[in-house]
């Protein structure tokens, strides 16, 4: 079932985590041994949640790196879905074999 409106992780994580244990951005940052800026973009939802970040929210508040990674996707194909009016692309139809003319070779 399709999220209409999933929430950013970031956002997730300034309430739930940040602000649930009452630090400020800056000591956030120090936590996870990055820049203050970095953190802030994503808490901010300007920037998506990588991998590594993911990984540094489990290991120092024991957040799941499985369950913020599904939510970055999960907001990313929702992103993606509202801009499908916009993206124009046919539906390949492969040539039968007898009328392929080139080969490919692996």
């Amino acid at each position: 079932m399709r999220m209409l409106n999933p929430v950013h992780p970031g956002r997730f994580l300034r309430t739930e985590i940040i602000e649930a244990h009452s630090l400020s951005v800056t000591a956030a940052a120090k936590i996870l041994h990055v820049s203050r800026p970095t953190l802030s973009t994503l808490l901010n939802a300007k920037a998506d949640l990588s991998g590594e970040m993911a990984l540094r929210f489990e290991k120092a508040f024991g957040v799941e790196m499985e369950t913020l990674m599904r939510m970055q996707n999960s907001f990313d194909i929702a992103r993606a879905r509202s801009r499908e009016q916009k993206i124009h692309v046919d539906r390949y139809q492969p040539l039968p074999a007898a009328e392929t003319t080139e080969t490919v070779t692996v």
